[in-house]
């Protein structure tokens, strides 16, 4: 269902996109609406990226209090790199 919003923008960037959807032959309600689309979807994407997995697995592993990553990582590189 399309709903009519009025927006109060600069007049040379009106003129500019204006030119802008007519060399790309789209209306200039399309151009903003998929620009809109575009916005909304990166910015859920990267909402849900930094919250649904990370918090998911934070905190799954449980390690002794003693545990030197840094000593494990030197091994695991080690026996990639023989």
């Amino acid at each position: 269902m399309n709903t009519k919003l009025t927006l109060s923008l600069d007049k040379e960037v009106i003129e500019q996109a204006k030119r802008y959807a007519k060399e790309k032959d789209i209306s200039l309600s399309a151009l903003i609406e998929h620009y809109l689309q575009r916005l909304v979807a990166t910015y859920q994407s990267d909402n849900e990226d930094e919250g649904s997995i990370v918090e998911a697995l934070s905190g799954i592993i449980e390690l002794p209090s003693d545990y030197d990553y840094k000593a494990e990582y030197a091994k695991h590189l080690s026996k990639k790199h023989q």
